[in-house]
Parts: structure tokens; C-alpha cells; sequence
């Protein structure tokens, strides 16, 4: 595994821990990996739900509640 997929992983295990505890985080993985979850497909089912435009004013919406303050990088 390179250093950015570890960095990746260590990243999204922190906030599945802190969002929902070590012991919930690990059921989420074990269920992931059991269902042979699809999550093109459930992203998919998921925002066919949604009225024209709800996903741009959420985003919009979360954008002006947790403003960016990190430190801006040129790529």
C-alpha cells in the first residue's frame, strides 16, 4: 500500500471512529464488506430520491456552516 492510501485510511478510520465510536465503526466495515456493498449504486439510488437542486443548496448550506480556514494549497 503507498503512503497516501495509508494516510487515506487512517484518515476515514479517525472520522468513523469519532463520528461513531471504535465499536460502531467496526460494525459499519464488517457490514460494508458482508453486504458486498455497492456504493456507486446506493449514491445513486440515493440522490434519484432527491428533488432538482437539493443537492446544490445542501451543499451550499454546509459550505456557508463550516467555512474552509485551512491552509490553501496551489496544485
Amino acid at each position: 500500500m503507498t503512503s497516501s492510501m495509508n494516510e487515506l485510511m487512517s484518515r476515514g478510520m479517525e472520522c468513523l471512529t469519532e463520528t461513531l465510536g471504535v465499536v460502531e465503526a467496526e460494525r459499519f466495515i464488517s457490514l460494508v464488506i458482508r453486504e458486498r456493498f455497492d456504493y456507486t449504486k446506493w449514491q445513486r439510488e440515493y440522490f434519484d430520491k432527491m428533488p432538482p437542486g437539493a443537492v446544490q443548496a445542501q451543499a451550499l448550506a454546509y459550505g456557508k456552516a463550516h467555512p474552509y480556514t485551512g491552509p490553501a494549497e496551489r496544485l
